[in-house]
């Protein structure tokens, strides 16, 4: 009999160290021991996985102190504030409450003001530029604002001596840019 609770005791020990997850744990303790308590519902696995992978963006985001050049990052009201629902809907097949085209002028209506409209911004591929939940640029841009333009715009620029000059003085293509859209061609403030 010691020695039948030995090996179940192993057994059950090995499945635990191990890494098994949760629900074949569940299976083992409950075939072995009377009294194992119920898994919580399927809808708590699916909050708990959430917030583990929004956890891990999280960490993935935001570079450690020493990386971020002492700017402050920014982080998404929404998400910086738990509300997950003002964007996600886990019952749609694409996890967001609007296409993914759509979904930031839901709380951003007015980003595109007058007839001129940057490429990007006009087909709602806000992602391009800006990073969803945080990051270690303000505005949630993907990288600084004095080199995100260049990634895209490599062509000539209309008065190239003169964008030489002013990028020699230390200015970014949003000193004189709007970049979502506007009134006079080329975007000009």
């Amino acid at each position: 009999m010691r020695a039948r609770m030995f090996l179940w005791g192993s057994i059950l020990c090995v499945v635990v160290i191990c890494g098994c997850n949760q629900i074949t744990r569940y299976k083992i303790t409950s075939t072995i021991f009377d009294g194992v308590p119920r898994l919580p519902p399927a809808e708590q696995y699916c909050q708990d996985y959430h917030e583990q992978k929004l956890d891990e963006e999280k960490a993935a985001a935001i570079p450690a102190k020493d990386e971020r050049n002492s700017t402050k990052g920014s982080r998404h009201a929404p998400f910086a504030a738990k509300r997950c629902n003002d964007c996600h809907d886990k019952s749609t097949e694409n996890g967001l409450i609007r296409p993914k085209d759509q979904l930031c002028f839901v709380c951003h209506p007015k980003i595109i003001a007058g007839p001129y409209a940057h490429g990007p911004a006009a087909v709602g591929a806000c992602l391009e530029c800006h990073e969803p939940h945080s990051g270690p640029n303000p505005a949630l841009l993907k990288t600084d604002k004095k080199t995100l333009c260049s990634l895209c715009h490599k062509e000539q620029r209309v008065a190239r001596a003169m964008h030489a000059r002013l990028k020699e003085r230390g200015m970014s293509c949003t000193d004189c840019h709007d970049p979502h859209s506007g009134t006079n061609a080329y975007f000009l403030k």
